[in-house]
């Protein structure tokens, strides 16, 4: 396995590089040329300055740059799942275990070189399965590392929820490989204690005519930062990246998205919706799309929309578009974020429906657009029942 570092290589002595030179003055000027490496020492510890890093509190993400590996059982793992999933153990090196996945900073390269096995679900070819996996991660406090392997084998269709409670400091990779033909629901929840902190990488790669749907809900946790990277390889590849967020005081919740076309006649479809209430909540949204130079055919569209609350609570948000090919079916980005529509408040209330029942009725249209594209009926009633408690939560402070 190979490691590529982001380090300049060293100058002959008496010589000066000019490829060296430019690589060590000049930043990363796009997404696609970020560079990668397993080992952590050649990232370092952030500063904060990194474009990757520079909308993050640093300060508290502190826990997760420790290079030592935590004690065992910090996070419990409960696994429900089909008779059809197979469940393996896999080292470094062992397939498919590293087919895709390269750690892109601190964080991802220690949860790597930590998690001695890692834990595969795979749904074998042609199988399709009627009930989704659900994977339980619960934290009774410490430092934690992970890192997960989904595979979607030839022709099959499932859907994984990954479930966050309790309370870690917890750095996770999850690896996702959708094979040709086959169709993957990816749903990671994060409904962690007030204090935990979550750094998330999730990395997919989605082969010849496969459709991967991948969904970010965070509602707890201190700092929650989950940044998924899909790359469309194969011709005819969709990707359906959404997200929910609601922030409250304190809380900051972010993602960083990278949909990248790779392949011709491709589909992407990014979505995420944030409400924020409470002094302090803070949401951070950047999403990167990058149409390469072999996609032709591409039909793409971002947008993020934000709901600001309260005074005191910022949300950032950033969409980026690359186009390296003419011949593409459509493209765009959008981002949005303000206070509520006066419109829509006076509709409801020439109605004869009350302020505050008319702000909620608005919140949860906003917010449900996400929820109902899940597809999974208990989980939605759950994000709606728990969008209706933080927005009475917020209505008592």
């Amino acid at each position: 396995m190979t490691t590529a570092t982001h380090t300049p290589a060293a100058a002959a002595e008496g010589h000066i590089d000019p490829a060296a030179l430019v690589a060590s003055v000049v930043p990363v000027q796009t997404r696609s040329e970020r560079p990668t490496s397993f080992d952590p020492a050649d990232f370092g510890v952030p500063s904060g300055r990194e474009v990757n890093w520079k909308l993050t509190p640093i300060d508290r993400l502190t826990p997760l740059f420790v290079d030592e590996a935590g004690p065992s059982g910090v996070v419990s793992v409960e696994v429900s799942a089909p008779a059809a999933v197979e469940q393996l153990r896999l080292a470094p090196g062992d397939a498919p275990r590293g087919e895709h996945f390269r750690p892109e900073d601190l964080t991802a390269a220690l949860a790597w070189t930590h998690e001695a096995e890692a834990p595969l679900l795979r749904i074998p070819a042609n199988v399709e399965l009627d009930e989704p996996i659900v994977v339980r991660l619960t934290g009774t406090g410490g430092l934690a590392h992970a890192h997960v392997v989904i595979e979607a084998q030839p022709n099959s269709r499932g859907t994984v929820v990954l479930r966050h409670e309790g309370t870690a400091n917890h750095a996770q990779n999850v690896e996702i490989i959708v094979r040709d033909g086959s169709d993957l629901t990816v749903v990671s929840v994060q409904r962690w204690n007030d204090d935990a902190v979550h750094a998330a990488s999730h990395q997919a790669r989605v082969d010849r005519d496969a459709k991967l749907t991948h969904v970010v809900v965070s509602f707890g946790g201190g700092v929650v930062r989950v940044n998924p990277s899909v790359e469309l390889s194969g011709a005819g590849a969709e990707g359906r990246l959404y997200g929910l967020s609601f922030a409250d005081a304190g809380q900051h919740l972010e993602s960083q998205v990278y949909l990248h076309h790779k392949g011709p006649h491709t589909v992407g479809d990014v979505l995420y919706k944030g409400a924020l209430q409470g002094k302090s909540a803070r949401s951070v949204w950047i999403g990167d799309v990058l149409i390469g130079p072999d996609a032709t055919g591409t039909d793409s569209y971002e947008a993020n929309r934000n709901l600001v609350l309260t005074d005191g609570a910022r949300a950032d948000s950033i969409p980026n578009l690359e186009i390296e090919t003419g011949d593409i079916q459509g493209a765009g980005h959008a981002s949005a974020t303000g206070r509520f529509d006066d419109e829509q408040l006076f509709y409801l209330q020439a109605r004869g429906i009350a302020e505050d029942e008319a702000r909620r009725l608005v919140v949860l249209g906003f917010l449900t657009e996400i929820v109902q594209r899940i597809g999974i009926p208990e989980l939605e009633t759950e994000l709606i029942e728990a969008i209706e408690h933080e927005l009475a939560a917020g209505a008592e402070a």
